[in-house]
């Protein structure tokens, strides 16, 4: 939850690209829908109609969400405990992971959408790179932020008198581009885990594509070097039996970072080509941001630093966020983009400092908020609302932070958080946010004011769907999951295989 590195982020080495740019990448994720429905499309055929109507409901987005996404993603490097970390999780070792011959018995009520089989890949392409976790970025060794199955060092000495010390140990220094390692751990113990692909209903694919790209991002390396992982790994996948089946249908792989850093389209661009490659077409990609006109995005909770270890950790959490005294109306925790023109967080950071009396702030600025502090976490723990505009991209992690610790998000984008989380988060966005266009703040609209006009009954009522959802947003930390409590790994696992049982049900599929 707390963001920490060793150093800013590389913000000087921020890599820009035009709306253009964009535009094509939108473009050809259009035009590859429509090349794969041309054998489909009569109008004497019904599921001609079933097409067109997600089209127009596709097209009916675009218009509505007017921004023109940035696709980048800076990573922040994670403060470098001192300490062994414990053999039994060191990344290179394999007992990272449970053996794959040991999967849990299933339960047929339980698996009624299916069960799932998980590919053994090569280690190339998930074992391999986290025992190169000294040299996944330029800056410093990630060995520490990809320990423990992903959740990083424990956190609770520096916790103290902020989180109730019998949680403490539930909470880690954790990383928020770790969530491949995560899922991999975790659907390995999965209770609809089958050793026998003939059984299953979806095939997860454990490549590490966020950690094997991230490597390249910030180096001058080519284009074939940011898209060798993804080929290697999709000549291997389509070879296999299942794949040649289902056109890579009933497929699903976790990529660990935004959808833009795996859509370039031209080879100076930014990232990979990844997600256009032909045999990525079909498969459903799990990511902490989604391309919300692509069909085959899902987007999945950014990890926290919270993993409660059981029902009874949710439970006193979700307690202590209610009762906790919430002195301060509103919070902004971000830094100023100084190479940005009227940068809207600078806007937000004057707002809250005017408000002084009403607003906690937290300016992020150099290296404040890149080595260790608490101070966020107490600020959204104090604070009612915490306004939530975009970062880097349309989404930030802050939004999972900020509702993990009870307080009320604000947005100014739509795309930040109602056209991304689906799965996660209450369908009806008032219930449980604030938006506020930004266009108006720009115009001079005081955010206290909007902010003062909702009741404290509003507020409780608010803050409780905030609460009521906490479970989904946080990975716990168990394998094999909480039993009734589900969690967003859950919730994301019964996605996948709903759409899947879906999709053979309508037969909406093309080769």
């Amino acid at each position: 939850m707390l963001p920490i590195s060793d150093q800013p982020s590389p913000e000087s080495q921020k890599k820009k690209t035009t709306a253009s740019d964009s535009l094509l990448s939108r473009k050809n994720s259009f035009n590859s829908l429509a090349s794969a429905l041309q054998p489909y499309f009569s109008l004497h055929n019904p599921r001609t109609w079933l097409f067109l109507a997600i089209i127009s409901l596709q097209i009916l987005i675009l218009f509505m969400a007017r921004s023109v996404p940035l696709p980048l993603s800076f990573p922040h490097a994670r403060h470098h405990f001192p300490g062994p970390i414990a053999a039994a999780r060191l990344p290179s070792s394999a007992a990272a992971f449970v053996s794959p011959t040991d999967p849990p018995s299933a339960d047929s009520d339980q698996c009624g959408s299916g069960k799932i089989y998980v590919y053994e890949l090569p280690s190339f392409f998930n074992l391999e790179i986290l025992k190169q976790c000294d040299n996944l970025n330029p800056w410093s060794s990630r060995c520490d932020a990809l320990a423990n199955q992903g959740f990083g060092q424990p956190a609770a000495g520096r916790l103290a008198g902020i989180v109730p010390e019998k949680l403490a140990p539930a909470w880690f220094w954790t990383d928020q581009f770790v969530s491949e390692i995560i899922f991999h751990n975790r659907i390995l113990k999965h209770a609809c885990r089958t050793m026998e692909p003939e059984s299953a209903a979806a095939f997860y694919i454990p490549f590490y594509t966020g950690l094997a790209v991230g490597k390249y991002l910030w180096s001058n390396s080519s284009a074939k070097d940011r898209d060798r992982h993804c080929e290697m790994m999709l000549s291997w996948v389509q070879d296999q039996v299942p794949y040649k089946r289902s056109n890579g249908w009933d497929h699903f792989i976790n990529m660990g970072r935004i959808t833009w850093d795996f859509r370039r389209s031209k080879d100076e661009d930014w990232g990979s080509s990844c997600i256009y490659k032909a045999g990525m077409r079909n498969i459903t990609r799990l990511l902490i941001e989604r391309n919300p006109w692509d069909y085959f995005d899902v987007g999945v909770p950014y990890p926290t630093g919270f993993h409660p270890r059981s029902e009874s950790d949710v439970a006193e959490w979700q307690d202590y966020v209610r009762t906790r005294p919430r002195p301060a109306l509103f919070c902004f925790a971000g830094a100023k983009r100084g190479a940005i023109k009227n940068d809207f967080r600078g806007i937000l950071l004057s707002q809250c400092r005017n408000e002084s009396d009403a607003c906690r702030a937290v300016d992020c600025a150099g290296a404040r908020c890149s080595n260790g502090t608490t101070e966020i976490l107490e600020t959204f723990l104090g604070s009612k609302f915490c306004l939530q505009p975009r970062g880097d991209s349309f989404t930030r992690r802050s939004i999972f932070d900020c509702m993990v610790a009870g307080s009320i998000p604000v947005f100014f984008w739509r795309r930040t958080a109602y056209y991304q989380y689906e799965w996660f988060l209450p369908g009806e966005p008032g219930s449980y946010s604030v938006y506020i266009d930004r266009n108006e703040v720009k115009n001079g609209t005081s955010i206290r004011k909007v902010l003062e006009r909702y009741s404290e009954e509003d507020v409780r009522r608010m803050r409780e769907r905030v609460i009521e959802y906490i479970p989904k947003l946080v990975y716990v930390l168990p394998e094999e999951g909480l039993g009734r409590v589900k969690d967003a790994f859950d919730v994301a696992m019964e996605g996948v295989l709903r759409r899947f049982k879906e999709q053979e049900e309508w037969r909406f599929k093309w080769r």
